[in-house]
């Protein structure tokens, strides 16, 4: 179960529109409150498919699976029966969110980028160049999935999906009286039969607005299948062919007047859109059924995005001086996968990506974590001298690698000699939503030279060089831990706690320059197992009060609400709720800039999109790519998991450099209707 909501702020932004021209099932939302969506279909068959495959492997290994599988299914409801052990730990639901909502955002980015591609939407009759957008793209999809690149299967597949729904819409195959999917349009090995040739006339004038019965009569005797033309352009097409339809297109004006288009309730043959929409869930369902069978369940549950935990991500410095912190990237995964094999918790992938100067990579990207143990087991420390290294191109490798949302930890004690690249990473971070976290290791408090345990003289990191990474960990939501290479086994907890299931954060700032301040968060009875971290010169203090008042300060490394140990510049508090929800407090005192996030484990959580609003046929909204400018208004998409109660009063943007908050007005859209 999932609430949707429409936010609209302006954030000194402006939001280029770009008309969407194509007539189809519409992307994302309805207006009409009646009609089936490209996005409802989308993830009613995805949600099908997965739970279909749950009970199957459920079936092997002699489990019980309850679930009933229908079009009702709900993305909590499948998450919760693939589940094979959820009693031990909390279920979170964002990572299936966010795969499901790439396939339905890329299925409508189609209704844009190819709005005038023929093939793409199966009009005007373009049957084979239709079913070779689909096979190729199923071809890439399967491809995709053998190499562990699952962000790129999802986007392609969206799309494929797109074309696939609009044969149904845009056809006459609902007409015929099928009520099954086409299965020929999967299989590039089965001849099309049956197809309306160019010469044969299909339709005749619709009666004013009614064109029920448009389709001439020897067309459906003979079971010849067609498609309607459009073109927004000009009203040429083929003597006695049908039309697509609608305001939009031009060929709808010329005899044979009136359409077949079945895309929304109020198109041209709308009295069959629900068939049209009943039949592309099915045709969607065989399409994802013929990749499972290609690629294998648990492939395919991957590329589903079903997945309790995040990817294990490390960026790691191998110069000279950088053996002890290898050593130690070495201990904390190497624990955390044989912890963790075979549990849902187990990292849903792995990523390594070394960096030197002057080379970056190989970035190993697996889901076998043997594999990761190889390659991470095979970095020495070498070379580097006094040059700084390549940090942010190694970076930037991960983030273009990691999926949405992922968590990545970067272990160096060097300057980046690639600065340059700050603001492309910055971006990266932005579009990924990813958190980057710098371990870093012999932080000095100006610029000076050293000599590694090897021998190896080089150029220490100093504060300048440090805040670029600050600055790069507090854009991401990520944090900058700075500690000796003798503490650093202490502060990598956070790569663990990183890892465990439905993690969220409830409260975070950051404050530069440094003052004393009171900061209020709120707990509530569906988090459990909060964690603080706090970050900060050895002159900062804090003391932080429960919501029925009791206090503990700093300096009590356990105390009556929380346990804390210090590693470097990090605190970290385990806190012991003990069902105290309700407004907690943290004040802290301190005159150097400092950081403070707090962490916990709740089914509840949100995922967001930019996204802008496009004319047209559809008048809907499609995914934003790029960041907005200056100038303007912007809007989210949020959609709340977790719960079937909890909803959304409130949503504003914080600017990460400042004091700046902006509000918005928010609009709920329930079942993929937007509520007007």
């Amino acid at each position: 179960m999932c609430r949707i909501y429409t936010v609209q702020l302006f954030v000194a932004m402006v939001v280029l529109l770009r008309p969407s021209v194509v007539n189809s099932f519409q992307p994302l939302f309805v207006s009409d409150g009646n009609s089936t969506t490209h996005r409802h279909i989308t993830q009613t068959a995805i949600l099908r498919k997965t739970a279909e495959v749950c009970r199957d492997i459920a079936a092997s290994e002699g489990r019980e699976f309850s679930l009933t599988i229908d079009d009702t299914l709900s993305v909590s409801q499948v998450q919760m029966a693939c589940s094979s052990d959820n009693s031990s730990s909390i279920l979170s639901t964002v990572n299936f969110h966010t795969s499901i909502a790439t396939m339905f955002f890329s299925n409508a980015i189609v209704d844009v980028v190819y709005a005038l591609s023929e093939e793409h939407h199966f009009d005007d009759e373009t049957f084979k160049g239709g079913r070779d957008v689909i096979t190729t793209g199923v071809s890439a999809v399967k491809a995709s999935v053998k190499d562990e690149n699952y962000i790129a299967g999802r986007w392609t597949l969206g799309q494929v999906c797109h074309t696939l729904q609009d044969f149904y819409s845009h056809s006459n195959w609902v007409e015929l009286g099928n009520n099954a999917p086409y299965n020929s349009l999967i299989k590039p090995d089965q001849t099309l039969t049956n197809l309306a040739g160019v010469d044969v006339q299909t339709c005749k004038n619709c009666t004013g607005d009614n064109c029920k019965n448009n389709i001439l009569p020897d067309v459906l005797q003979q079971g010849l299948l067609t498609s309607g033309y459009f073109n927004i352009f000009s009203s040429e097409k083929p003597t006695g062919k049908c039309s697509h339809g609608g305001s939009f297109d031009k060929t709808s004006e010329r005899d044979p007047v009136g359409g077949i288009s079945k895309d929304k309730v109020g198109s041209s043959h709308g009295f069959l859109h629900k068939d049209a929409a009943n039949v592309a869930v099915n045709a969607t369902v065989e399409l994802l059924e013929d990749i499972r069978i290609a690629v294998g369940d648990v492939p395919f549950l991957r590329l589903m995005g079903l997945s309790q935990s995040s990817v294990l991500c490390f960026v790691i410095d191998t110069t000279g001086s950088m053996s002890d912190d290898i050593a130690e990237a070495k201990r904390v995964s190497f624990g955390i996968i044989d912890s963790k094999r075979g549990t849902p918790q187990e990292p849903s992938a792995y990523i390594l990506v070394p960096f030197n100067d002057p080379g970056v990579g190989p970035l190993t990207l697996t889901t076998n974590a043997d594999i990761f143990k190889e390659s991470i087991n095979r970095l020495t420390a070498s070379g580097g001298g006094d040059i700084p290294e390549l940090c942010l191109s190694g970076l930037q490798l991960a983030l273009t690698a990691a999926p949405s949302s992922s968590e990545i930890f970067v272990f160096t004690d060097a300057p980046a000699k690639d600065a340059h690249l700050k603001s492309t990473v910055t971006a990266l971070i932005e579009s990924s939503k990813s958190e980057v976290t710098f371990m870093l290791t012999d932080v000095l408090s100006s610029h000076r030279r050293r000599r590694s345990s090897q021998g190896v003289i080089t150029r220490a990191l100093g504060q300048s060089d440090a805040q670029l990474y600050r600055d790069l960990a507090q854009a991401s939501g990520g944090q900058s831990i700075e500690v000796t290479k003798a503490d650093l086994s202490m502060a990598t907890s956070v790569i663990e706690d990183s890892l465990a299931s439905a993690v969220v954060t409830i409260f975070q700032v950051v404050v530069n320059p440094g003052r004393n301040n009171n900061f209020t968060f709120t707990v509530d009875d569906l988090t459990q197992n909060l964690t603080a971290y706090v970050t900060g010169d050895s002159s900062l203090s804090f003391k932080f009060t429960s919501s029925t008042g009791v206090s503990q300060a700093s300096k009590e490394t356990s105390g009556p609400l929380a346990s804390i140990t210090t590693a470097g510049n990090l605190r970290r508090l385990s806190i012991r709720t003990d069902n105290e929800t309700g407004i907690w407090q943290f004040s802290v005192t301190s005159d150097s800039p400092y950081s403070v996030k707090i962490t916990g484990q709740s089914s509840v959580d949100f995922i967001y999109n930019i996204v802008e609003e496009h004319g047209g046929a559809h008048g809907d909204f499609s995914l934003k790519e790029s960041r907005p400018l200056s100038g303007g208004n912007a809007t989210l998409m949020v959609t709340m998991t977790g719960s079937n109660t909890v909803t959304v009063t409130d949503v504003s943007l914080l600017d990460d450099s400042g004091p700046t908050q902006v509000n918005g007005s928010i609009q709920a859209c329930y079942n993929f209707k937007l509520c007007n």
